[in-house]
């Protein structure tokens, strides 16, 4: 009975501060970006290359080539993340035609697509998370599809994290939140390319960090896919009155709001060129999970927690995200 009694007020409070449904913000989706960290690197990849008709940009920091892991948890951990002649990374023969593969199946769009995705990539020089061979895979799998235009950025002596030109840990670090100030301002130069030319940043936020339930977004509940059930989204002032684009950005692992608070979608320095560029930020996020979903640090599902079909339009995850972007293309309620 004690038990029972210590229970119920912690669980009123936390239904009293749930997060509000994501509402319409008339956004114009037909030409969406994306971007990510590590294993949000990857995500943004499989979603890239999944709806390739209607994301046309993506931005990569240490992450590899689409299907890289190809289901294996052993695989994304050595060959996909540090690879050695042990744990070769895949041939970009076999990842290329596991794609060709998906598209005549009608599970991705077709690649054909992909000659036409603007792709940015960074490796820090200081990564020993993520090889730079892995990176630069990345980059080959959209070369081989003539994709333009294209970037590499393996100049800074960064460690493993977002990069940014004013917030975060010294360059070198590889930890938590995993933003690094390098004096580099990668968003802005990730954007450029995905979306530019821009307008300059703004000096100081002049728009609203939301919070909304991203459990509506799956057919189980967020939990089941590993999604917690609060999500973020940052709504230039402009986007009230004016019609925004999105770009969603994807987080790495332990960098969730539940490991590392708000400072990644506070801090990875995209709202400021957000609100000047009429670019409503999404900021999906994943929960960490032990138990029949084993993700003990909150990655997104780069292979294959969630099932067999991790990497195509009918994953779990990536069914979410694009529900969340077509919700903000919703009118204004």
């Amino acid at each position: 009975m004690k038990r029972a009694v210590f229970f119920l007020p912690v669980f009123c409070c936390l239904q009293a501060v749930a997060a509000d449904r994501l509402r319409g913000q008339a956004a114009d989706i037909r030409a969406l970006t994306v971007s990510g960290l590590s294993s949000g690197g990857y995500m943004a990849i499989q979603v890239q290359v999944a709806h390739s008709s209607r994301v046309r940009g993506v931005a990569v920091f240490a992450a590899g080539p689409y299907y890289c892991a190809q289901g294996s948890l052993w695989t994304a951990y050595y060959n996909c993340t540090t690879p050695s002649d042990l744990a070769p990374l895949p041939p970009p023969e076999t990842l290329r035609a596991h794609a060709d593969r998906l598209a005549r199946d009608g599970q991705i769009d077709p690649v054909a697509n992909l000659s036409a995705a603007r792709v940015w990539f960074f490796s820090g020089g200081q990564d020993r998370t993520v090889d730079r061979s892995v990176v630069r895979a990345a980059m080959r799998f959209y070369t081989s599809f003539n994709a333009r235009p294209y970037a590499f950025v393996g100049d800074q002596r960064a460690g493993h994290a977002i990069v940014t030109a004013q917030a975060g840990n010294a360059c070198g670090s590889s930890s938590p939140p995993f933003i690094n100030n390098c004096d580099y301002d990668a968003a802005g130069a990730l954007l450029e390319l995905l979306v530019g030319p821009l307008k300059p940043p703004a000096v100081k936020e002049g728009g609203r960090l939301v919070s909304f339930d991203q459990k509506p977004f799956t057919a189980g509940g967020a939990y089941s896919v590993s999604l917690a059930d609060t999500g973020y989204a940052y709504i230039p002032a402009a986007c009230a009155t004016e019609r925004c684009r999105v770009h969603v950005a994807f987080h790495g692992c332990r960098q969730n709001a539940g490991q590392v608070g708000e400072r990644f979608v506070r801090e990875a320095g995209y709202n400021r060129w957000a609100d000047t560029n009429r670019l409503i930020v999404l900021y999906p996020q994943t929960i960490a999970r032990y138990f029949y979903v084993y993700n003990p640090r909150g990655c997104w599902d780069w292979w294959g927690y969630t099932g067999a079909q991790y990497a195509t339009k009918a994953a779990p995850q990536i069914r979410a995200v694009m529900a969340m972007v077509e919700r903000l293309s919703a009118p204004r309620d």
